[in-house]
């Protein structure tokens, strides 16, 4: 059983040599360990502090790509060094190494196909009340949307089996957490969380560089996911809403018309009901097509999971 260990790093150098430093070099029910550098476009020493402390395994970017491409590049390389479990962590030390052999556990024991550690939100110190605030709020409203139990749909600190790895994809160019929720409802994959501790901060994070961005770029992502992997749902929902309104304003003008005598006052009410209605029905069109364009994405989904187990057995 293999274990590779993936590293996103951009301008690392300071953090870095405490991140590997703190690595566990054996693991209960792991026959292997290596360790994947992401080399995110550094312009600093990272490479060269990655090879110092005997890391072999470095994928370069040569430009600065942004979390959820490294993440994605890193997903392929360690497939192709024959990865069973993949973890993915922050080179800023941000999450406790020894709670690696936590988040490996459940897909050591058949339990899960992703384990996503979960932070004590509420106890974390550089954390300000509106960072917490947010960051819970975030996480409710993405067990809603991807009908997940996920606990902190934030965390980069996760783990992969072979399998969920083959299967994901990321189409965001800003972060890969929340997509990766979705999607592993979607698939059928296994999700589990675990709880984990974290270390003090050693720097400012450089993906919420403002906390206003971040959420604004959160929000388009979940609703984006959301159409993309339950479009029934999605337009369903706002067919519906169309179809309750037009019934409403037609029920209103009913009233009027039927019991007040002042029908002829409220005409416009008829033509707006109908134009709600009508926009109901043409919207319940699109969900049927989006269903079955859905339907078509999870076949070539599938035939692509297969082409990459067939490439990946070159390697």
């Amino acid at each position: 059983m293999k274990l590779v260990i993936q590293i996103p790093c951009y301008n690392e150098e300071k953090s870095l040599p405490i991140t590997l430093e703190a690595l566990p070099k054996k693991l209960e029910g792991i026959d292997e360990i290596e360790v994947l550098i992401i080399n995110d476009g550094s312009t600093d020493g990272t490479i060269d502090v990655a090879k110092k402390y005997g890391v072999k395994n470095i994928v370069d970017m040569h430009h600065n790509s942004g979390l959820a491409k490294a993440f994605v590049a890193g997903l392929q390389k360690a497939l192709e060094l024959g990865a069973d479990i993949i973890v993915n962590t922050d080179a800023d030390n941000q999450y406790c190494a020894d709670d690696i052999e936590k988040i490996v556990k459940p897909i050591l024991d058949k339990d899960a196909d992703i384990v996503i550690g979960s932070r004590p939100v509420s106890k974390i110190k550089h954390f300000s009340l509106l960072k917490k605030f947010l960051q819970k709020t975030g996480s409710l409203v993405m067990r809603l949307i991807s009908s997940t139990n996920v606990e902190d749909a934030p965390s980069g600190f996760r783990a992969f089996s072979r399998n969920a790895a083959l299967q994901l994809n990321v189409f965001d160019n800003y972060t890969y957490t929340l997509e990766t929720i979705i999607q592993s409802k979607a698939k059928g994959l296994r999700l589990k969380c675990v709880p984990i501790n974290v270390n003090p901060e050693l720097r400012e994070s450089k993906l919420v560089k403002n906390i206003f961005d971040y959420v604004r770029r959160s929000i388009f992502t979940m609703i984006r996911m959301f159409v993309i992997y339950r479009p029934f749902r999605f337009f369903s929902i706002l067919a519906g809403l169309f179809f309750s309104i037009g019934i409403l304003i037609g029920i209103r003008f009913l009233y009027f018309y039927c019991f007040a005598g002042s029908g002829s006052g409220h005409i416009q009410s008829l033509i707006l009901s109908a134009i709600l209605i009508i926009i109901g029905v043409q919207i319940s069109v699109i969900a049927v097509l989006s269903e079955l364009f859905s339907i078509n994405r999870k076949l070539l989904e599938d035939i692509q999971r297969r082409l990459k187990s067939q490439d990946l057995k070159k390697f």
